[in-house]
């Protein structure tokens, strides 16, 4: 059984480069697949495996099993574990389990709490990527001789004339180049991400049903995987305590408004919830200042700013990192790139000008680099602060 064309590597010149770019057949290529128990990650190794490839399923436990069982569709949790094992039985490769909470928990969760304590708006997500499985399990495949590690990411690799490029997903509706623009040029070179090229999850739902596989009809993740039903605000309690001790909310001119629950309760752009209505036009959560227990509010043209400040930018682009550079930024995963200007402010950071206003930047959240043409992902930066313009 082999994989749909638009899943694999281009075809070489080279008639002996495998599918995943190794001049040696795919018995002779070791993979490591990161599985996190769902169909994604489970139809990449099965597909590889049935390509020949010397498949090898790593699964990381990232948090205590005993409170991510009672949520189903969550990432690297107790069922997903048994699910991953499951796939790697029905195909026949070997399946590890590493135990990473502590990594994760110091890598991830901490840092977590910390941005929301400050009036940020953090994603996990990213985190995850950068600091776990693009690290540390990264580092793990090679020391188990791997050629390249796979993951079931929406996100295509090609290799370009200065080295490996990052671009989006064909299916722009799955696409996660948000969530991955940390990943180093090094990073780069060593992953695969077979699934890029699809052309919509049904594609890849219909692969894990010609395969056997009992994740076929298993529901997308939802969430971040360590926040048992979606109330950040309770997780970061536990973690932090005495975090959401209630506090004013003002408006622009600092008179008060209201009272609020906790700091933590609040993200920028918020406007539902503030339990301050009868006030006429619509207010919104424009800036949270932590250090005074204060919510900010303001009319919607309050959120409007063209000026995001970023930090640990990683950059993917071929032209040095310097000047002024035209790119695409999207500043939302769930936003589309939008024209901008890339300033270059140091050896790391950098000013991005949005062409047109947009709502909602809030730092803690990702700003993600595109070309201005195409679908090449040139990096991005974490959003420092907010300012008007």
């Amino acid at each position: 059984m082999t994989a749909p064309a638009s899943s694999l590597r281009p075809a070489a010149p080279d008639s002996t480069v495998n599918s995943l770019g190794f001049a040696k057949p795919p018995a002779q290529t070791r993979v490591v697949v990161a599985m996190s128990g769902g169909v994604d990650s489970s139809v990449v190794a099965a597909m590889l495996a049935a390509q020949g490839y010397d498949v090898i399923g790593v699964t990381l436990q990232l948090y205590d099993h005993g409170a991510a069982l009672a949520k189903k569709g969550a990432c690297c949790a107790g069922q997903d574990i048994h699910d991953a094992r499951r796939v790697a039985e029905r195909i026949g490769f070997p399946h590890y389990v590493l135990d990473y909470e502590n990594k994760f928990r110091e890598s991830v969760i901490e840092e977590f709490a910390d941005a929301y304590l400050a009036g940020a708006t953090p994603v996990p997500c990213i985190r995850c990527n950068e600091r776990v499985k693009f690290r540390d399990l990264l580092q793990t495949a090679r020391e188990l001789d791997a050629d390249c590690m796979a993951t079931g990411h929406y996100i295509r690799r090609f290799d370009g004339a200065k080295g490996a490029e990052l671009h989006m997903a064909a299916d722009p509706a799955r696409d996660q180049s948000y969530f991955l623009f940390s990943t180093t040029q090094e990073q780069l070179d060593f992953l695969r991400f077979p699934l890029g090229g699809l052309a919509s999850k049904a594609e890849t739902r219909a692969l894990a049903a010609q395969y056997g596989l009992s994740v076929a009809d298993k529901p997308d993740s939802q969430d971040i995987c360590f926040v048992p039903d979606g109330n950040y605000a309770s997780v970061i309690e536990k973690l932090r305590p005495g975090s959401a001790d209630p506090g004013e909310i003002v408006d622009m001119d600092g008179n008060v408004l209201g009272t609020h629950r906790g700091v933590i309760h609040y993200t920028i752009g918020q406007r539902r919830g503030l339990g301050i209505g009868g006030l006429g036009d619509p207010l919104y959560v424009v800036r949270l200042e932590p250090e005074t227990r204060r919510v900010v509010v303001g009319p919607k043209q309050a959120l409007a700013t063209k000026i995001v400040p970023v930090t640990e930018v990683n950059w993917l682009g071929d032209a040095p990192f310097e000047g002024e550079i035209a790119i695409t930024a999207r500043i939302r995963s769930t936003r589309p790139p939008r024209p901008a200007i890339l300033r270059v402010t140091g050896e790391r950071r950098a000013e991005v000008e949005l062409l047109a206003p947009e709502e909602g930047v809030s730092p803690g959240q990702a700003c993600v680099f595109y070309a201005t043409e195409g679908s090449r992902v040139l990096g991005g930066g974490w959003i420092s602060h907010r300012r008007g313009g």
